[in-house]
């Protein structure tokens, strides 16, 4: 069985991460969708709560399993002995991040592959920040986010806007 990673902080879940998924999923045997907990970032959502708005949004598709890590990415790699990781391009400026990323985890694990995904040209702008920032001011992020969570992105957004 082939497995892949995807991984991501996913804060929130967006359409592009679906698009990805989705994707990814038809050229392996499972796909783990990994909510990683990267200290370089300060996500808004919990982890546990990044981990519920991608099930609720990859919850019909099959061979895709979601769940949190909180280790080095080379580390799932070789615990459920995947073969490749996916990550989405949007632009050069990705494909830069994700080759020097790509390039430190084989200095890590030298079977450690990655393949670059390039997103749908209408999700290329679309980033996890701008929905955030769109959904704190009120704007509508249906075009951003899956149904599935675009109501509960925004109540939870406003409620960590009243508590700031």
């Amino acid at each position: 069985m082939r497995t892949m990673i995807f991984p991501g902080s996913f804060d929130p879940f967006s359409l592009g991460h679906v698009d990805i998924a989705r994707r990814a999923a038809r050229l392996c045997d499972h796909l783990l969708v990994a909510v990683m907990n990267n200290r370089a970032k300060n996500p808004i959502f919990t982890t546990e709560e990044r981990v519920y708005m991608a099930q609720a949004c990859l919850k019909d598709m099959t061979g895709i399993e979601v769940l949190s890590y909180d280790r080095l990415l080379v580390d799932l790699f070789r615990e459920k002995n995947a073969c490749a990781v996916i990550r989405g391009l949007r632009s050069e400026s990705d494909f830069r991040n994700e080759a020097e990323m790509a390039a430190a985890n084989r200095l890590l694990l030298p079977e450690f592959e990655t393949i670059l995904l390039p997103c749908r040209s209408d999700l290329a702008y679309t980033s996890s920040s701008i929905i955030r920032e769109v959904a704190y001011y009120g704007g509508d992020i249906s075009g951003m986010v899956s149904p599935a969570i675009s109501e509960y992105v925004n109540k939870r957004i406003q409620e960590r806007k009243a508590r700031d």
